[in-house]
């Protein structure tokens, strides 16, 4: 398949084939000025991991064995009313800037419940080493265990130039609600350059590679009636629920912004593409009612 601007890969069934200032680091935490400082001497951008591992309790809830955060990836767990432990990343600096690599690694063991949302929007903003940024995000769910990944918003802001990529491994029987989101620049600015691609595999089994690729360089046609038709704001939204795999939602339109598309497999893609990040909010979040029941 050609690539212009965006590519999704839905593989037949039996195919088996991731916040800092530029200023002193001063009143930083102490993890944030130790990476700052390491990477100002090679010229390199910051470098930090959050790592989540969640294991059922053994009285109906789910445990929180790792939790650890670096620099401006800071994890807090919040309270929760069922089985599920939730996590928020607060980021504890500005960004992520050119140069900088950003990982989350979450891992939900068999009966777990995982929750992750995050505090506020990422602002993907330039940096002085002309470097493109990159955010990494890994997910593992096993069997008969369930993670929700729902952050907020990604802002692509003029003149950055970020690299998103997010790869969820899932075993047979794991559910998985995955949703992402990202706004082409701030308010009456232009967007940066920014890449996302999007891998599930389930069981072995490659459910959906997906390539959005938007800003100045994004090959032609990105803004184009084909991909984003002008809007400034695009959606995702993966839902992966066994009893997909014998009674799934048929493909249909959803409203005026998005469309839903199942998957070769246990699992279903909404898309939205809308003006402003609201309505994909709005349309992701109403799609997502309807999947759970």
């Amino acid at each position: 398949m050609d690539r212009v601007g965006v590519t999704v890969d839905l593989a037949p069934q039996g195919d088996t084939q991731g916040l800092h200032g530029t200023g002193s680091a001063q009143g930083l935490p102490a993890g944030a000025r130790g990476l700052r400082n390491g990477a100002a001497g090679g010229g390199a951008g910051l470098r930090a991991t959050a790592r989540i591992e969640a294991r059922a309790d053994g009285r109906g809830g789910t445990a929180l064995p790792v939790l650890d955060g670096e620099g401006p990836l800071a994890l807090r767990r919040t309270r929760s009313t069922g089985p599920a432990a939730r996590v928020t990343l607060v980021g504890a600096m500005s960004g992520p800037l050119g140069g900088d690599h950003l990982t989350v690694e979450a891992t939900a063991r068999t009966g777990s419940a995982l929750h992750i949302a995050t505090a506020a929007a990422t602002l993907a903003l330039p940096g002085q080493t002309g470097e493109p940024a990159r955010y990494d995000v890994r997910l593992a769910v096993a069997e008969d265990a369930e993670l929700h990944w729902l952050p907020e918003q990604l802002i692509s802001v003029r003149d950055s130039e970020l690299r998103v990529t997010t790869r969820a491994d899932l075993a047979a029987g794991a559910r998985l609600v995955l949703r992402e989101e990202q706004v082409l620049g701030r308010t009456g600015e232009a967007s940066g350059r920014l890449t996302s691609r999007l891998t599930v595999r389930h069981a072995g089994t490659l459910l959906l590679d997906q390539e959005l690729s938007c800003g100045p360089g994004a090959p032609g046609g990105w803004d184009g009636p084909a991909v984003l038709a002008g809007h400034r704001a695009v959606g995702q939204l993966v839902v992966v629920r066994p009893e997909f795999g014998q009674d799934k939602p048929r493909a249909a339109p959803l409203g005026e912004w998005a469309a839903l598309t199942p998957l070769a497999g246990p699992g279903v893609l909404v898309t939205a593409v809308a003006p402003d990040a609201l309505r994909v909010r709005r349309t992701l979040d109403a799609a997502l009612r309807d999947l759970l029941g």
